[in-house]
Order: C-alpha cells, then structure tokens, then sequence
C-alpha cells in the first residue's frame, strides 16, 4: 500500500451475541497476508471481546494493533474516542493495512460511517464494507426483526400492543447499513430456520443484499473484505431511523458488573446464569471467573439463555482471579439487586 492508497476499513456490526468476536478473530488468523488492526467497541466497563481477540495475536496483527474503546457507544463518542483511535492506528509502522472495526451489538452503523467523512481522515481512509451478522434463530424466531405489515395489522387490533421494541430498531438499522449479512449460529436454527431468517432478511433490506450462512465465523475472508463499498460515499443506499437526528441514545439499555467470587462448578455457575436470564429477562452476559483448584480462567458468554463457557487462558498474576460479569438488559428489566442475587447466591 502506497501512502497515497486509502486504508479500507471493514465495520462489522451485528446484535448482542451474533459471532462478530468470533468472525473478527478466524478473520485474524487467516489475514490473507495483510498486516490487520482492530477497534473493538463494547458496552459495559469490562473490556471481554477485547482481551480475547489480544489472546489470538499474530505478528499480522500484534496485540498493539487491536484497540478497545469500552464503556461508550462508538457510534456517540465519534470526536473524543473514535477519530484518535483511527489516527493511531494510522501512525504506526509498519502502517496497517486493513483495519477491522467491531463494533457493540448496540451501535447503529450509518452515524459511524458518517464519521468517514471527517476532514482529517476522509482523504486516508474508505469504508471497505459494512457487514452485519444475524443470529439465524433469533431472526427465524421473530425476535429482533418483526414484519412491519403484521405490526402494523396487530396494533390496529389491539393498541395495547407495541412490537417497534429498541432491540428491532437496531437490528432494521444494521441490515440497512449492510453491504452483506452473515447469517450465524445456523445448527442452531435448522435449515427451516435459515431459509427463514434469510427471507426476513432480504424483506427489511432496502437493496437486493448477498445473505451467507455462517458456522463458528469461519468464512473465506475474500468474501468480505475487498468489496471497495466505498460506503462513506453511498450513504442514501442505507436508510436508517435515526436519519435527521443528530445522535441517538442507548438510554433503552444498561450494563451492570457485578464482582463474583471462586466457584466450585462451572456446570454450576452456568446454569446460574440461564435461569437468571429467563427470570430477569437478561439479554448478555459475558465475562471470567475463577473455578477453585484451576489455573485457568473461565470464559463465560451468554445470549439470553444460552450459556456458553470454557477455559480460555491461565489467569495473569496481577489479576488476582478476580471474577467480574458484564450483564445487559433493556433498561426497565434491570434490577441491580436481584441481579446480584442472582450471581451470588
């Protein structure tokens, strides 16, 4: 890459839980010889995707080269966090390139792209593509992406009803933005489930959009990436709700962390965290504990009730095997308490 070539940027979006840290990391093992950074966006105050994603460092994409923005919405803190970040990405040598931005599951991708037209960095750097990942059962079960039509139909049957949640709003705006969607998670959903979620799907993009099924993140990266979208320059092909506003708040959601102590059984411990999702309507729970008589760290990750866990790494003399969970909610259904109940008892 010349000095003169613009940096293509690759924003990978997707809900709560969709495989974008999963995709984001098979993305780093197999760069297809370019040197890669990452920007890694949560929500919440402890930085998890960020610290798995550094654990798979290459020398294609060394650790200094995977940047975490936590604790603030990358699309809302464009000017303090995102613009710096990128330009010192830019400043490092070797340069970078292709960066790969991850960005929180509740980020809405069109005011981040807007941010590509900034006068320091419009001229350095393009937006490669957008590509937007869909749990395939989430989709297929009509959780995150109502048909507008039977909305519609039903609150005029019954005013009491109200499907337009916070959660289909996000998801509608992603598929929007998308240059592709990858559809994960597809064992989960069966290929009735596929089929289903693809047709929601291409029924709320505004543009015919390429849909591929994904397992475990594991797709060939000249799928994504080198689609020179250009999307800086394509905005109107990408509609969103928050056009003519100028920002949007994620006041419809919260993150709380809670410390926890040693446990006996992660086993346990997971089945914990299911039935306190199914109880306190959770929507994510991620973070590390420390099992009694293991020196390695237990992952756990959650969406809704699916609870996933696994040793990841040993625990690092300084972090004391410290325990903490990063738990989200829409913001009505969180109860601090009973949420801490939950984890602790």
């Amino acid at each position: 890459m010349t000095p003169l070539e613009k940096l293509p940027v690759t924003v990978i979006t997707g809900f709560l839980g969709s495989g974008k840290t999963t995709l984001v990391r098979n993305l780093m093992q197999n760069p297809q010889g370019k040197r890669l950074a990452v920007i890694v966006n949560e929500f919440g105050d402890v930085g998890v995707d960020g610290e798995i994603l550094k654990s798979c460092a290459i020398p294609d994409c060394p650790a200094e080269n995977i940047l975490e923005l936590a604790n603030g919405c990358i699309c809302c803190t464009v000017a303090d966090d995102f613009i710096p970040t990128i330009e010192a990405l830019m400043k490092l040598d070797p340069r970078p390139e292709h960066i790969l931005i991850e960005t929180s599951g509740l980020a809405l991708p069109k005011p981040l792209l807007k941010a590509f037209d900034w006068p320091d960095i419009r001229s350095k750097i393009t937006v490669d593509g957008v590509i937007a990942l869909a749990d395939a059962e989430a989709v297929a079960d009509g959780r995150f992406a109502p048909n507008v039509a039977a909305v519609d139909a039903q609150r005029e049957a019954d005013v009491g009803l109200d499907h337009e949640t916070p959660l289909s709003e996000v998801f509608e705006d992603q598929i929007s933005c998308a240059d592709i969607v990858l559809l994960t998670k597809p064992d989960l959903a069966g290929p009735e489930g596929v089929a289903k979620a693809r047709d929601i799907v291409l029924a709320e993009a505004p543009r015919p959009l390429p849909v591929v099924e994904v397992a475990e993140g594991e797709v060939d990266p000249r799928v994504i990436l080198g689609l020179e979208a250009a999307a800086e320059d394509d905005m109107d092909a990408r509609p969103s709700h928050h056009d003519g506003h100028h920002d949007h708040e994620h006041d419809d959601f919260e993150s709380v962390v809670i410390d926890v102590p040693e446990q006996s059984d992660p086993a346990a411990f997971a089945a914990k965290i299911e039935k306190m999702a199914k109880d306190l309507n959770i929507l994510r729970v991620k973070g590390y504990a420390a099992v009694e008589g293991k020196p390695m760290r237990l992952l756990v990750q959650a969406v809704g009730a699916r609870v996933r866990h696994q040793f990841d790494r040993p625990w690092k003399p300084e972090e004391g095997r410290r325990g903490r969970m990063v738990v989200i909610a829409e913001h009505d259904d969180v109860n601090v308490d009973a949420i801490r109940a939950a984890l602790l008892d």
